[in-house]
Protein backbone atom coordinates (compact mmCIF):
# COMPACT_ATOMS: atom_id res chain seq x y z
CA UNK A 1 0.00 0.00 0.00
CA UNK A 2 1.20 3.50 -0.81
CA UNK A 3 -0.61 5.51 1.85
CA UNK A 4 -1.75 3.14 4.60
CA UNK A 5 0.52 1.72 7.30
CA UNK A 6 -0.46 -1.21 9.48
CA UNK A 7 1.27 -2.69 12.48
CA UNK A 8 0.34 -4.90 15.38
CA UNK A 9 1.18 -4.50 19.05
CA UNK A 10 0.04 -7.61 20.83
CA UNK A 11 -3.70 -7.84 20.24
CA UNK A 12 -4.01 -4.24 18.99
CA UNK A 13 -3.93 -3.27 15.33
CA UNK A 14 -2.73 0.23 14.41
CA UNK A 15 -3.89 1.68 11.07
CA UNK A 16 -2.19 4.93 10.00
CA UNK A 17 -3.18 7.07 7.02
CA UNK A 18 0.22 8.09 5.73
CA UNK A 19 -0.03 11.12 3.45
CA UNK A 20 1.22 13.86 5.76
CA UNK A 21 2.35 16.27 3.03
CA UNK A 22 -1.29 16.48 1.89
CA UNK A 23 -2.51 16.49 5.51
CA UNK A 24 -3.71 12.90 4.92
CA UNK A 25 -6.47 14.10 2.57
CA UNK A 26 -8.66 11.29 1.29
CA UNK A 27 -8.72 10.38 -2.38
CA UNK A 28 -9.97 7.30 -4.21
CA UNK A 29 -6.66 5.49 -3.79
CA UNK A 30 -6.55 6.02 -0.03
CA UNK A 31 -10.18 4.99 0.35
CA UNK A 32 -9.46 1.76 -1.53
CA UNK A 33 -6.34 1.09 0.56
CA UNK A 34 -8.17 1.87 3.81
CA UNK A 35 -10.87 -0.62 2.87
CA UNK A 36 -8.27 -3.25 2.00
CA UNK A 37 -6.41 -2.64 5.27
CA UNK A 38 -9.51 -3.40 7.33
CA UNK A 39 -10.27 -6.44 5.17
CA UNK A 40 -6.80 -7.78 5.97
CA UNK A 41 -7.03 -7.50 9.77
CA UNK A 42 -7.10 -10.88 11.48
CA UNK A 43 -10.19 -10.50 13.64
CA UNK A 44 -9.43 -13.68 15.55
CA UNK A 45 -5.98 -12.48 16.60
CA UNK A 46 -6.59 -8.73 16.92
CA UNK A 47 -9.11 -7.50 19.49
CA UNK A 48 -9.12 -3.72 19.04
CA UNK A 49 -8.03 -1.29 16.30
CA UNK A 50 -6.60 2.23 16.61
CA UNK A 51 -6.91 4.51 13.56
CA UNK A 52 -4.81 7.66 13.21
CA UNK A 53 -3.12 9.98 10.72
CA UNK A 54 0.60 10.44 10.11
CA UNK A 55 2.35 13.64 11.16
CA UNK A 56 1.52 16.19 13.81
CA UNK A 57 -0.80 18.48 11.85
CA UNK A 58 -3.69 16.35 10.73
CA UNK A 59 -5.73 13.25 11.38
CA UNK A 60 -7.38 13.75 7.99
CA UNK A 61 -7.87 17.29 6.73
CA UNK A 62 -10.71 16.27 4.42
CA UNK A 63 -11.38 14.71 1.06
CA UNK A 64 -9.11 15.61 -1.86
CA UNK A 65 -10.68 18.73 -3.38
CA UNK A 66 -8.47 18.45 -6.45
CA UNK A 67 -10.08 15.11 -7.24
CA UNK A 68 -13.61 16.33 -6.52
CA UNK A 69 -13.61 19.73 -8.22
CA UNK A 70 -14.52 18.64 -11.74
CA UNK A 71 -16.98 15.89 -10.87
CA UNK A 72 -20.50 16.09 -12.26
CA UNK A 73 -23.61 15.12 -10.30
CA UNK A 74 -23.29 11.42 -11.06
CA UNK A 75 -19.58 11.47 -10.30
CA UNK A 76 -20.15 13.23 -6.99
CA UNK A 77 -22.77 10.70 -5.97
CA UNK A 78 -20.45 7.84 -6.91
CA UNK A 79 -17.59 9.35 -4.87
CA UNK A 80 -19.90 9.72 -1.87
CA UNK A 81 -21.06 6.13 -2.30
CA UNK A 82 -17.44 4.95 -2.33
CA UNK A 83 -16.55 6.84 0.84
CA UNK A 84 -19.72 5.74 2.60
CA UNK A 85 -19.01 2.09 1.81
CA UNK A 86 -15.56 2.33 3.41
CA UNK A 87 -16.74 4.27 6.46
CA UNK A 88 -19.68 1.92 6.93
CA UNK A 89 -17.22 -0.98 6.85
CA UNK A 90 -15.30 0.66 9.70
CA UNK A 91 -18.49 1.45 11.63
CA UNK A 92 -19.74 -2.14 11.38
CA UNK A 93 -16.30 -3.73 11.76
CA UNK A 94 -16.64 -6.53 14.34
CA UNK A 95 -13.83 -5.14 16.49
CA UNK A 96 -13.94 -1.81 18.34
CA UNK A 97 -12.18 0.99 16.45
CA UNK A 98 -10.65 3.96 18.30
CA UNK A 99 -9.86 7.16 16.40
CA UNK A 100 -6.73 8.89 17.71
CA UNK A 101 -7.21 12.40 16.32
CA UNK A 102 -3.90 14.24 16.28
CA UNK A 103 -4.79 17.43 14.44
CA UNK A 104 -7.24 18.60 11.77
CA UNK A 105 -10.29 16.38 11.34
CA UNK A 106 -12.28 18.32 8.78
CA UNK A 107 -14.90 17.25 6.27
CA UNK A 108 -14.15 13.67 5.36
CA UNK A 109 -11.71 13.53 8.26
CA UNK A 110 -14.40 14.42 10.77
CA UNK A 111 -16.68 11.90 9.09
CA UNK A 112 -13.99 9.22 9.33
CA UNK A 113 -13.65 9.88 13.05
CA UNK A 114 -17.44 9.68 13.39
CA UNK A 115 -17.41 6.21 11.83
CA UNK A 116 -15.16 4.97 14.64
CA UNK A 117 -16.59 3.74 17.94
CA UNK A 118 -14.53 5.94 20.26
CA UNK A 119 -12.72 9.22 19.58
CA UNK A 120 -9.73 10.46 21.55
CA UNK A 121 -8.06 13.67 20.45
CA UNK A 122 -5.10 15.86 21.28
CA UNK A 123 -5.49 19.40 22.55
CA UNK A 124 -4.45 20.57 19.08
CA UNK A 125 -7.28 18.78 17.27
CA UNK A 126 -9.76 20.79 15.21
CA UNK A 127 -13.09 19.41 13.98
CA UNK A 128 -15.50 20.70 11.39
CA UNK A 129 -17.72 20.08 8.39
CA UNK A 130 -16.76 22.96 6.09
CA UNK A 131 -18.44 21.57 2.96
CA UNK A 132 -21.17 24.20 2.50
CA UNK A 133 -18.42 26.80 2.15
CA UNK A 134 -17.25 24.81 -0.88
CA UNK A 135 -20.69 24.54 -2.44
CA UNK A 136 -21.43 20.96 -1.38
CA UNK A 137 -22.85 19.07 1.59
CA UNK A 138 -21.06 16.48 3.73
CA UNK A 139 -21.07 13.29 1.66
CA UNK A 140 -19.42 10.60 3.77
CA UNK A 141 -22.06 10.32 6.49
CA UNK A 142 -21.60 13.65 8.25
CA UNK A 143 -25.24 14.69 8.09
CA UNK A 144 -26.28 11.35 9.58
CA UNK A 145 -23.67 10.36 12.18
CA UNK A 146 -23.00 13.84 13.53
CA UNK A 147 -26.68 14.43 14.31
CA UNK A 148 -26.96 11.03 15.96
CA UNK A 149 -23.89 11.71 18.10
CA UNK A 150 -24.25 15.35 19.18
CA UNK A 151 -27.92 16.06 18.50
CA UNK A 152 -29.59 17.75 15.55
CA UNK A 153 -29.12 21.29 16.88
CA UNK A 154 -25.35 21.00 17.27
CA UNK A 155 -25.09 19.18 13.94
CA UNK A 156 -27.14 21.84 12.17
CA UNK A 157 -24.96 24.61 13.56
CA UNK A 158 -21.69 22.94 12.62
CA UNK A 159 -22.76 21.83 9.15
CA UNK A 160 -24.72 24.91 8.09
CA UNK A 161 -22.24 27.45 9.46
CA UNK A 162 -19.15 25.50 8.31
CA UNK A 163 -17.59 26.54 11.62
CA UNK A 164 -14.59 24.63 12.97
CA UNK A 165 -14.39 23.80 16.66
CA UNK A 166 -11.44 23.06 18.91
CA UNK A 167 -10.90 20.00 21.04
CA UNK A 168 -12.47 21.35 24.23
CA UNK A 169 -15.74 22.25 22.52
CA UNK A 170 -15.76 18.93 20.66
CA UNK A 171 -15.52 17.18 24.00
CA UNK A 172 -18.21 19.39 25.56
CA UNK A 173 -20.80 18.51 22.92
CA UNK A 174 -19.89 14.82 22.95
CA UNK A 175 -18.11 14.64 19.61
CA UNK A 176 -15.03 13.17 21.31
CA UNK A 177 -14.67 11.03 24.42
CA UNK A 178 -11.61 12.71 25.87
CA UNK A 179 -8.85 15.23 25.20
CA UNK A 180 -5.20 14.80 26.12
CA UNK A 181 -1.85 16.52 25.51
CA UNK A 182 -0.43 15.78 22.05
CA UNK A 183 2.50 13.80 23.44
CA UNK A 184 0.10 11.54 25.34
CA UNK A 185 -2.41 10.88 22.54
CA UNK A 186 -1.15 7.57 21.20
CA UNK A 187 -0.28 6.26 24.64
CA UNK A 188 -3.80 7.08 25.82
CA UNK A 189 -5.43 5.48 22.77
CA UNK A 190 -3.27 2.36 22.99
CA UNK A 191 -3.90 2.04 26.73
CA UNK A 192 -7.65 2.14 26.18
CA UNK A 193 -7.32 -0.32 23.31
CA UNK A 194 -5.35 -2.61 25.59
CA UNK A 195 -8.02 -2.45 28.26
CA UNK A 196 -10.69 -3.33 25.70
CA UNK A 197 -8.52 -6.12 24.28
CA UNK A 198 -8.18 -7.61 27.76
CA UNK A 199 -11.92 -8.25 28.04
CA UNK A 200 -13.86 -11.20 26.62
CA UNK A 201 -13.71 -10.69 22.81
CA UNK A 202 -17.07 -12.26 22.02
CA UNK A 203 -18.75 -10.10 24.66
CA UNK A 204 -16.99 -6.94 23.42
CA UNK A 205 -18.15 -7.61 19.87
CA UNK A 206 -21.67 -8.31 21.07
CA UNK A 207 -21.69 -5.06 23.03
CA UNK A 208 -20.63 -3.05 19.99
CA UNK A 209 -23.19 -4.80 17.79
CA UNK A 210 -26.00 -4.24 20.29
CA UNK A 211 -25.28 -0.51 20.54
CA UNK A 212 -25.02 0.08 16.79
CA UNK A 213 -28.03 -2.01 15.82
CA UNK A 214 -30.11 -0.78 18.73
CA UNK A 215 -29.65 2.85 17.72
CA UNK A 216 -31.35 2.14 14.38
CA UNK A 217 -34.61 0.81 15.86
CA UNK A 218 -37.13 1.63 18.59
CA UNK A 219 -36.47 0.69 22.21
CA UNK A 220 -38.51 -2.52 22.13
CA UNK A 221 -36.67 -3.82 19.10
CA UNK A 222 -33.39 -2.67 20.63
CA UNK A 223 -34.05 -4.61 23.81
CA UNK A 224 -34.80 -7.71 21.73
CA UNK A 225 -31.42 -7.30 20.00
CA UNK A 226 -29.73 -6.96 23.39
CA UNK A 227 -31.47 -10.03 24.80
CA UNK A 228 -30.40 -12.18 21.85
CA UNK A 229 -26.77 -11.06 22.03
CA UNK A 230 -26.75 -11.38 25.83
CA UNK A 231 -27.98 -14.93 25.53
CA UNK A 232 -25.41 -15.79 22.86
CA UNK A 233 -22.58 -15.01 25.30
CA UNK A 234 -23.67 -17.90 27.52
CA UNK A 235 -22.62 -20.34 24.81
CA UNK A 236 -18.97 -19.29 25.13
CA UNK A 237 -16.04 -20.63 27.11
CA UNK A 238 -15.09 -17.05 27.99
CA UNK A 239 -18.39 -16.54 29.86
CA UNK A 240 -17.75 -19.66 31.92
CA UNK A 241 -14.20 -18.56 32.75
CA UNK A 242 -15.21 -14.97 33.53
CA UNK A 243 -17.99 -15.88 35.93
CA UNK A 244 -16.05 -18.75 37.52
CA UNK A 245 -13.09 -16.44 38.15
CA UNK A 246 -15.42 -13.89 39.77
CA UNK A 247 -16.99 -16.47 42.08
CA UNK A 248 -13.58 -17.89 42.96
CA UNK A 249 -12.29 -14.36 43.67
CA UNK A 250 -9.42 -14.64 41.23
CA UNK A 251 -8.34 -12.94 38.02
CA UNK A 252 -9.36 -14.40 34.71
CA UNK A 253 -6.63 -16.70 33.50
CA UNK A 254 -7.23 -16.01 29.83
CA UNK A 255 -10.07 -15.14 27.47
CA UNK A 256 -9.71 -17.44 24.46
CA UNK A 257 -12.16 -15.73 22.11
CA UNK A 258 -14.49 -18.70 22.04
Amino acid sequence: MNHILYEETGQIGLVTINRPKALNALNSEILAELSAAFDAIDTQKIRCVVLTGAGEKAFVAGADIGEMRDLDSAGGEKFARTGNAVFRKIETFPLPVIAAVNGYALGGGCELALSCDIRICSEQAVFGQPEVGLGITPGFGGTQRLARLVGSGNAMELILSARNIKADEACRIGLVNRVCPPEELMETAMKLAGRIAGNAPVAVRAGKKAIHEGLQVDIEAGLAIEEKLFGSCFATEDQKEGMTAFLEKRKVEKFNNR
